[in-house]
């Protein structure tokens, strides 16, 4: 799997959307945090850049070039370049082209460092409650040749009474948008399918605002057709006119493993295929009042053996200004191969001094690394996200006898954006 992170960088924010083509989040053919980042997050210079984007022949027009530096013995130096077109048409209808280029430069280039992406994507409008939408596309990588292919099919329905959908993604072994973004590498077929029904009771004794039963199905097989996971998911949220919820499911997972898979530590789960049920329950009172509470609770089996998790959660907000939220996530994890319970809990805390002035706090306890973290955060913003930020973090092991090295830095940024022309 690959985690996939949002783009803050207020360069990249404007008009991000012109850039979006293929599956968000799943098979995204342009994903602009792979320009001056590494995989594991490090920050590449970038030398410079330059992005054009508006209308041009009742088309939207997006182009953008952008050199950077070289990380010796990490990465080289790259140049990108992006070249998007998109026509709206009537009813929600829309039709695509995009095109990816990288290329390494510089004196640790590699002469085979380059890739191209390429693809086609639209939308069709269908009456006031349809859509059908989908991509084609296609990578070129030297030494990769073949299976360099993805595409996507789907339709929507979403009226008020019904929603539905249906989704098939195929992404071929050779696939390879390197300044894109892939959920999972190596290839693999994806069909998808939702249906749910809003019911709103007349005159409810019991004060039921609505009731929404509903299905959903997804599943992931490579090409040699051996399934790597499946998720069925059946349940019924119950919605009160005093915002309270209360959700009632049960979940049928299928976990394909092709290689031994270490969970936890010295527990490892054997290859095989392993499919399971598990009850879901979540209660949650209304978000909108000064003071809301929410938890969720999952028991059943989990790979060869059995989990309950435990997910109790609070909200505070005070006025328009300040706000708190405490959450706590306990997995009990019972298999042959091991015993083990994972808990991480989490703290935010933010207070606005003004609209575009705010103090923002996270702390964090994760079990597993037996971490605690604290990250606080001052922003000054002005306009597009720019202005200034002071960010202060602070990593260290919760037993002070462990030995664990703290990691504290302060960074402070300042961005200002204005118009030559």
């Amino acid at each position: 799997f690959n985690i996939f992170f949002p783009e803050k960088r207020p360069f990249f924010l404007e008009n991000a959307g012109l850039f979006t083509a293929g599956k968000r989040q799943q098979v995204e053919l342009f994903f602009s945090r792979r320009i001056g980042l590494t995989e594991d997050g490090d920050i590449v210079p970038i030398e410079g850049g330059a992005r054009v984007s508006g209308g041009l022949l009742g088309s939207n027009v997006g182009l953008m070039y952008m050199q950077t530096d070289d990380l010796p013995g990490v990465v080289a130096a790259s140049r990108f370049g992006v070249a998007r077109v998109r026509k709206e048409l009537p009813n929600r209808s829309a039709i695509g082209a995009i095109y990816v280029h990288r290329e390494d430069s510089g004196r640790f280039a590699d002469p085979d460092g380059e890739n191209q992406t390429y693809g086609i994507d639209g939308r069709w409008g269908i009456g006031e409650y349809g859509l059908i939408s989908g991509f084609a596309a296609g990578t070129s990588t030297p030494g990769l040749d073949g299976d360099d292919y993805s595409w996507s099919l789907s339709g929507t329905y979403d009226s008020p009474a019904w929603s539905s959908m249906l989704e098939y993604v195929e992404v071929g072994e050779n696939f390879n948008p390197e300044v894109g973004f892939l959920n999972r590498e190596g290839g693999y077929r994806s069909p998808r399918a939702r249906v749910l029904r809003r019911i709103r009771p007349v005159n409810s004794r019991i004060g039921l605002l609505e009731i929404r039963p509903h299905v959903s199905y997804t599943g992931y097989w490579n090409h040699d057709d051996f399934q790597l996971s499946g998720f069925l998911h059946i349940d019924n949220h119950l919605e009160w006119r005093n915002g309270y919820e209360f959700h009632t499911g049960i979940n049928f997972t299928t976990e394909g493993l092709l290689e031994p898979f270490e969970i936890y530590e010295d527990v490892i789960v054997p290859p095989g295929t392993y499919r399971n049920s598990e009850v879901q329950l979540v209660l949650q009172t209304d978000e909108g009042a000064w003071l809301s509470f929410h938890v969720t609770g999952v028991a059943g089996g989990f790979y060869s053996g059995d989990r309950v998790s435990l997910r109790p959660g609070m909200r505070m907000r005070l006025g328009e200004k300040f706000v708190a939220e405490l959450n706590w996530i306990q997995n009990d994890v019972d298999l042959p191969e091991g015993d083990f319970v994972t808990r991480l809990g989490r703290l935010r805390l933010s207070y606005s001094f003004t609209p575009k002035m705010a103090l923002e706090a996270l702390l964090q306890y994760n079990s597993v690394d037996d971490f605690f973290s604290t990250n606080l955060r001052f922003s000054w913003l002005r306009k597009a996200n720019t202005g200034l930020y002071v960010v202060f973090n602070d990593t260290h092991g919760f037993d002070r006898y462990t030995g664990a090295e703290p990691n504290r830095s302060v960074i402070v940024k300042y961005t200002h954006m204005f118009d030559l022309f």
